[in-house]
């Protein structure tokens, strides 16, 4: 298993600490005074969905999580459970907690095709294929509104935003000229309108 120095514990690697893999959400190498360097970092458990603050000293390495990606399609949420399927094999399913894919569920539409990322362990000698611990929800999507108030004349010049619901359910706020039945990217990161999309 590949061991990193301290500092090479940075955003968006995956790493282990007390057996478990983290996602390394930020990063920050410092010298406190007289001190040797420390990484203070923020963690994000890939199984719990919690969220840790860690800080990793000069002398320490850190073991790298062992973690593949492989292509899955989203078919439909309940009660806070996402479910997913094999892309050419409906019957192989599996499912992976809102808490675990975070903010970004809530622009999962059916049928997107997306990476979920597995977790090998060392420890684990039973579990071949590893544990799906997430899924790489695409940074932009493209989503339809599904209600939007009418802008009102005079409205769009000022430049003002409005509240709609997206197909997915999720609220959002966009500007005055987006109407129902238009067709808009979101970056699922930030949560935050980017553009309307061009019509096919």
């Amino acid at each position: 298993m590949a061991m990193l120095e301290y500092n090479e514990a940075v955003e968006r690697k995956y790493i282990i600490v007390d057996g478990e893999p983290y996602e390394v959400l930020h990063s920050h190498v410092f010298r406190k005074q007289q001190r040797k360097p420390v990484n203070a970092t923020k963690l994000k458990n890939l199984i719990t969905g919690k969220m840790a603050e860690h800080s990793f000293h000069q002398a320490e390495k850190i073991e790298e999580a062992n973690i593949s990606t492989r292509t899955a399609k989203y078919m439909y949420s309940n009660r806070g459970e996402f479910w997913f399927c094999e892309p050419n094999d409906p019957s192989k399913r599996f499912q992976i907690s809102e808490t675990i894919l975070g903010p970004q569920s809530k622009f999962l539409k059916p049928n997107s095709i997306m990476d979920v990322l597995v977790f090998h362990s060392d420890e684990d000698e039973e579990d071949e294929d590893g544990k799906i611990i997430g899924a790489k929800v695409p940074i932009k999507m493209t989503l339809i509104i599904k209600e939007a108030a009418p802008a009102v004349k005079g409205d769009t010049v000022t430049g003002g935003s409005k509240q709609v619901v997206l197909e997915t359910g999720a609220i959002l706020n966009v500007p005055m000229f987006i109407n129902q039945g238009d067709a808009i990217i979101v970056n699922t990161e930030t949560g935050q309108y980017v553009e309307r999309a061009t019509k096919a």
